[in-house]
Parts: structure tokens; sequence; C-alpha cells
């Protein structure tokens, strides 16, 4: 019997031979979607690079970021090192949380020291939940004469943050209902592939009755897809949140008649007085969820829907400007 040819595993030790400096090359590499991701897989978080060297208090975050998904606009600030942790960073990161009311603060290091460790676990411990600091380390690692990958390592995080992603897990475990929507969210990312549009497949199916975080090209405005069993109903969705949510609807509505044409069907419009959070939504109705054998049709019209939105969302919300919305005036300003 023939055994297949095995590589080692190599750690590479100095991590300048990928990235020479910090500023030029390893923050622009992360800041990358694809490389970004492989971060906030870490984390368990969805994260969508806002700026690079955004000026915050008396420095330069290296990172600016946020955390997308409905009701979420939290700032993501990133703080990089290819070396051992020190107490300047340290001193950035206070002053990045201080400057921000809600945030939470990512340090990476080529590795850190147990007294730098300790203070982030300290900061976790007398912050409240608006803010959340996390440590990781950062190595590479190829086998032969392999492109180093990389990998992160989370060596600090908030105190609850293994206990809460425990029971998430746990609850899924023991519900049936979660498995099927996993399976169910499981086969859409396959009819997204096969409908090939702008929207892709690429992340995690969750186990409950809503999956987004679809990119459409703009901080503050993601695509969902989402379930109501006991409305016998599925349907795709363009979020909108963060400080200027109705500002950037009310702009989007006032092409009400032009997009709808573009569509070549009626979309449901819907706005929150009292949260920062609207929506622009499709809805196909007379379905079950639960039912696998018309899975392929639902997926069909989940997949068109929802490249449609991004064809027809994203050229829109790029140019969008808040100060061109004057309240409820539907007068758009000189």
């Amino acid at each position: 019997m023939n055994e297949p040819p095995l590589g080692r595993l190599e750690r590479v030790d100095d991590l300048r031979k990928a990235w020479a400096t910090e500023d030029q090359d390893f923050t622009p590499w992360l800041a990358r979607p694809e490389n970004l991701d492989v971060l906030a897989k870490t984390l368990g978080l969805e994260l969508e690079t806002e700026a690079q060297e955004k000026k915050v208090g008396l420095f330069r975050a290296d990172i600016l970021c946020k955390e997308i998904g409905p009701g979420s606009d939290a700032w993501v600030l990133i703080e990089n090192q290819l070396e051992r942790t020190d107490h300047a960073h340290l001193g950035q990161l206070m002053t990045y949380a201080a400057g921000l009311d809600a945030v939470t603060v990512i340090w990476i290091a080529g590795s850190f020291t147990d007294e730098h460790r300790a203070a982030l676990d300290w900061l976790n411990g007398i912050t409240d939940e608006r803010f959340r600091f996390f440590g990781l380390e950062v190595e590479l690692w190829r086998i032969g004469e392999s492109p180093p990958a990389p990998k992160f390592n989370i060596v600090s995080k908030p105190n609850d943050w293994s206990r809460s992603i425990a029971r998430a897990a746990a609850d899924t475990e023991l519900s049936e209902t979660g498995i099927r929507q996993r399976e169910y969210w499981g086969a859409l990312q396959k009819a997204l592939d096969d409908e090939k549009g702008p929207v892709s497949s690429n992340r995690k199916s969750p186990a409950h009755y809503w999956m987004g975080g679809f990119p459409v090209g703009r901080t503050g405005f993601s695509l969902s897809v989402g379930m109501v069993r006991r409305k016998n109903r599925i349907h795709t969705e363009l979020s909108i949140f963060g400080n200027d949510a109705k500002a950037f609807f009310s702009l989007l509505k006032r092409q009400k008649d032009e997009i709808e044409k573009e569509f070549g069907y009626s979309l449901v419009w819907g706005e929150s007085p009292k949260k920062q959070y609207c929506s622009i939504a499709s809805y196909c109705d007379h379905v079950d969820p639960m039912d696998e054998a018309d899975w392929p049709r639902q997926h069909k019209w989940l997949a068109e829907h929802l490249n449609a939105m991004h064809r027809v969302f994203a050229p829109r919300v790029k140019v969008l400007d808040p100060d061109d919305w004057q309240g409820d005036d539907q007068t758009p300003s000189a």
C-alpha cells in the first residue's frame, strides 16, 4: 500500500520575510477583504474596512473597521506590530477607546509580553459591554518551499467571549430547527455559486432564521436573506444602519419609482422611528423553508433577488451623501 507523501509544517520565525514593514506592507495586506476575513473568522466577527491610518485622538489607527450586520455599526480599531508588544502601542489603544463611545480594539503583534496580556485582561474586566479588547499573535507557517501562510492566535479576549460562543454552539446542537436552518443556508450558497452574480457565497452558514453581512460596497449597508416559517415566507433585504440610516433611506426612497422599475416589481420600504435602522425588502410568500424538496426553487428565487439587489443598489449607495437630506423634507438640498 502506497502512502501519500506528506509535508511537515514549519514555522517562519521572522515575520518580516513576508512583510518588510508594518505600515507599508502588513497593514495594507491585512486591510484587503480576503485577509481581513481570516482575522474576522478567528474572532467570530464580520468586519468591513473603513479606513487605513485614520486619525483618532493623538494617534492614527492602523486600520479602522465597522462590525457589519443589521443594527450593528460599531467601530473596530486594529493596531499592528510585527515585533513584541510595547507600552507605546498600549497607550495608543487607550486613546482609541477613550475617543469613541463604543469600540472593539484589536491589538496584533508578533508576540505578547505577560504584562501586556494582563493589561488587556484587566481592561476587559473593568469596562462595560460597549468595549472589547482582543490581543492576537500572528504567525507564519509553511510546508517545504510553499509560500508562508498566516495564522492568528487569540491570547486575550473579553471575559465572557468563550462562554458566549460555547453557549451558542451548545444551543445549536440541541436545536433541530437550528440544524435545518444551517443546512438551508448551506444549500443556498450552492445556488449563489450557480447564479454567478456579484454576491459571493463565501461565508459560514448560521443556525438561525437569518443570514446577513453580504457587502454592497459601503459601510452602513448590508444585504441579507431570511425566513419566517410561521408566515410561510422568505425574503431578501437591503439593511441600512447607523447614524445616517434615516438620511440614506430617505434619499433612496426619493428614487423609489426608478428603483422599482429597474427591479420590475414593488419592494417593501421599512423605516423604524426609534432605531438607527431601515430596510428595503422583497418577499416570497406561500413557501415552507423546512420543505427540503422545495429548496431548489426557494434558493433560486433568493439567489436571483439577492443579486438583483446588489446590481440595483450598489452603484446608488456609493454616491449617497447624507448632507443632501433635509429632515423630512423631500426636496434635495442645492
